[in-house]
């Protein structure tokens, strides 16, 4: 069988979405499917099944399929660090800071370890679907194209076109991008999928002759634009969410510092009717909230100088309500923070912190990687670390009065511990489960997907 490659014609056109519903659509074929990405760039990023690390989009998308989670998933990874450098993960551990330019210029070394990871699951899967990345012809980059050209030309994949006719410029997206393709790649595209379309898709009839008649590019589908509040990827594609509580008991701010990772904590809080998000980047008095949520940080210590500059330092030091503090905010909430190894800075340096909980936190080399079930806040609840900053006194959690605060990522995904700790802020909450929630989410719109695509073209492209 041929494996898939989904290229976008441009940036954030729905790759990795488009990723997720294909290779649904083969699995529910009776094949057996696999994602795969070569290359993430991305500071949210989940624990496997394995204990390495991959992008959160690509392990939502073995979340999708029931696949086991490991490396071999996503084998390269880029974190925001220091500087001009990235944190580069390879095969699901830390391998070094890199200058980009330098990352760009040893990028051949990173080849076998994506080869490694694509072949192995080549082996164990009927079908492999490897999400791009960004567009798949910048020409002065295509020879460093880990995720599109690479894979494409090396394992002969078929190729489908993914278009965001959202942004405008729809058809000089998909011929430009068609005919910059090498010869041997653009003889392998299977067509093009007109992403995002809003209002009633038979304004598009007349567009999808002239791509198939004129451009000789058959359309696999026009997909409509659908809200989806699930498996957020970055940072942009967290602010496209869309919440309107019906039933709202709880406002909760969460706060939006310029290196927040790990943005997934807050899907179940978005998807609940009784609860209204708002994420905070600038000054603004928090009286208004009845939680105060500070997530994962990629750049701890950056971030807390940044919440000082904005005053945000000080207006949650003064709050009065409850206060979540996850990863990096947890180690925020300590009296100091200590990079002694310059992780995180160009330097060394020992920043203040809250001074909520009384010890301190140190950055060690060593990352924490772990995923598995905590006791936690009287709950058991199935989570995951990631992280440098250490605490010998309070390794995984503090809890006093108004505030809890924990290294574990995942505590709002359990049922349980979200509807006890709602209750006690607002003893009208109800609660509901956000598993019953993601699954209706997911068949809705997978089999509404379904119902707009060529399937039958998609299936014969892999025989």
């Amino acid at each position: 069988m041929k494996n898939i490659s989904i290229f976008g014609t441009s940036s954030d056109a729905g790759k990795s979405t488009i990723t997720f519903v294909i290779a649904k659509i083969l699995q529910d074929l009776a094949y057996s499917v696999a994602p795969f990405k070569a290359q993430n760039v991305s500071n949210n990023s989940h624990v496997c099944d394995d204990g390495s690390e991959i992008a959160i989009a690509q392990y939502f998308q073995s979340e999708v399929l029931g696949v086991e989670t490991s490396y071999h998933l996503n084998p390269v990874l880029l974190k925001s660090g220091r500087g001009n450098s990235a944190s580069l993960i390879v095969e699901g551990q830390v391998v070094t800071n890199k200058d980009v330019r330098e990352y760009y210029r040893d990028l051949d070394l990173l080849k076998p370890a994506v080869k490694r990871c694509y072949e192995y699951l080549d082996e164990r899967y009927d079908i492999v679907v490897s999400e791009g990345a960004g567009s798949p012809v910048e020409l002065n980059l295509m020879d460093k194209d880990l995720s599109n050209i690479f894979i494409a030309d090396e394992y002969n994949t078929k190729i489908i076109l993914v278009a965001d006719i959202e942004k405008g410029g729809v058809f000089a997206s998909i011929y430009g991008v068609y005919h910059l393709l090498p010869p041997k790649l653009r003889e392998n595209v299977v067509g093009v999928i007109v992403n995002k379309f809003r209002g009633d898709l038979t304004l598009f009839d007349e567009g999808v002759r002239i791509i198939e008649e004129e451009f000789k590019i058959p359309v696999l589908g026009v997909l409509p634009y659908i809200p989806f509040n699930l498996g957020f990827e970055d940072s942009a594609s967290l602010q496209n969410f869309i919440q309107k509580p019906q039933n709202k008991k709880l406002d909760i701010a969460v706060i939006s510092y310029p290196h927040m990772s790990n943005y997934n904590d807050i899907e179940p809080l978005i998807a609940d009717d009784e609860v209204f998000v708002e994420f905070v980047n600038h000054y603004v008095s928090l009286d208004k909230f009845d939680l105060v949520i500070l997530p994962g940080s990629k750049l701890v210590i950056k971030d807390l100088k940044w919440l000082k500059d904005m005053g945000l330092y000080e207006q949650i030091q003064n709050y009065k309500g409850h206060i979540c503090a996850i990863c990096g905010g947890y180690e925020m909430m300590f009296e100091t923070l200590d990079d002694k190894y310059a992780l995180e800075n160009s330097e060394p340096l020992v920043e203040e912190g809250f001074g909520i909980i009384p010890s301190n936190i140190v950055f060690e080399k060593k990352k924490v990687l772990k995923k598995q079930s905590y006791e936690l806040f009287g709950e058991s609840i199935k989570g995951f670390e990631i992280h440098h900053g250490m605490s010998e006194k309070y390794p995984l959690s503090y809890e006093k009065e108004n505030f809890k605060g924990t290294f574990v990522h995942g505590i709002f995904d359990n049922d349980a511990f979200r509807t006890k700790y709602f209750k006690s802020i607002n003893s009208q909450y109800i609660g509901y489960s956000f598993d019953e929630y993601k699954k209706d989410t997911l068949d809705t719109f997978i089999g509404e997907m379904k119902s707009r695509l060529d399937v039958n073209r998609i299936e014969q492209s892999v025989l």
